[in-house]
Parts: structure tokens; sequence; C-alpha cells
């Protein structure tokens, strides 16, 4: 039986927590009794993985919330990031403690107008294609990735489209706990 989540646990240890807890125990940890801070707000929220030497490990996330509070999305979005991530094999217990986490909690994604509206620094970027068959999202300050032309090209890579595919923009701001 796991113990009671502490009501001031900071988002990037409640994901490690939470995938420690379901790796090691199986058991999906409840959130906070009563989340603090930015865990108590509604948003969406990625949660990434890394390897001690900074390799992406799993990475998975909303753009919106899909649960009553930060803690839950981020509770869900660090087991799904270490066991459903189709990049990369379920991660296992001798992994645990070589991890670090990361969590970016979201704005409401705006409407851009296109690359003039993007600075890979600030803002994250989605695109999607106009029949919505396609989309791809990238986290604003990704090493490597250090003009706004940079981060359009990388969208439509991930996404799969083609550049000059008429697509649907939006940018969103992110507050960062832990490691990236």
């Amino acid at each position: 039986m796991t113990q009671p989540v502490s009501d001031d646990i900071l988002p990037h240890d409640l994901a490690r927590l939470a995938v420690e807890t379901y790796i090691a125990e199986g058991v999906t940890i409840g959130p906070p009794r009563v989340p603090q801070g930015v865990l108590a707000e509604c948003a969406g929220a990625f949660v990434t993985i890394r390897e001690s030497e900074g390799r992406l490990r799993g990475c998975i996330g909303t753009t919106q919330s899909t649960c009553p509070s930060v803690a839950e999305e981020v509770i869900q979005n660090a087991i799904s990031a270490a066991t459903r991530d189709p990049r990369f094999l379920p991660v296992e217990k001798p992994e645990l403690p070589l991890l670090t986490y990361g969590v970016d909690v979201l704005s409401a994604p705006e409407p851009a107008h296109g690359v003039e509206d993007l600075d890979p620094l600030l803002f994250g970027v989605i695109v999607e294609t106009m029949s919505g068959r396609r989309r791809g999202l990238l986290l604003p300050g990704i090493a490597g990735i250090d003009t706004a032309l940079d981060q359009w090209h990388a969208v439509h890579d991930k996404a799969g489209i083609k550049p000059g595919t008429p697509v649907l923009v939006q940018r969103f701001t992110v507050r960062r706990f832990g490691k990236e």
C-alpha cells in the first residue's frame, strides 16, 4: 500500500512518484488530497522522462485538461510517458534510479498565423492539417531548434506534413518544472 501523496509535492516529483510506484508496484497513485499551486489548476501538461545522459526516454502529454486537476494530468501522463510512448519500450524497474523528470504545464493554445508568430524559446507550436488527419506538437526550448523556421520545419516533420500543405497553427507557453 502506497503512502498518501504530500499536498505540497512539486509537479516533477509527482511524475517521478507516479512512474516509480506504477513500475515497481503496478499501482496508480492518487493525487494529493488538497493539491497546491499549479497542481490544483486545470490545464494540459506534458511529462518528459530522460535518461541520466539526457537522452529522451518518453514524453507524452495533453494540450488541454482531460482531468479535474494538473496533479491528475501529471500522474496519467507520467505513466503514459513511461509505458506507452510508441518510440520506446516501456521503462523497467532497474532504470528508475537513473531517470529524470520534467513537467510542462501548458497555457491554452491560441491561434497563430504561421512562422512569423513563433519563437522557439517562448512558444510551443501545434500544426494540424485542415482535414485533422495529421497533427504535430513541439514544446518550446528544444535543444537544436534555435529559430522560428527551425521550429516550423521540425513540427511539420514530426507531424508528417509536407512543406506548403495548408495547416492550422496554434502556439502556447509553458511553465516548466524539473529537468527538461
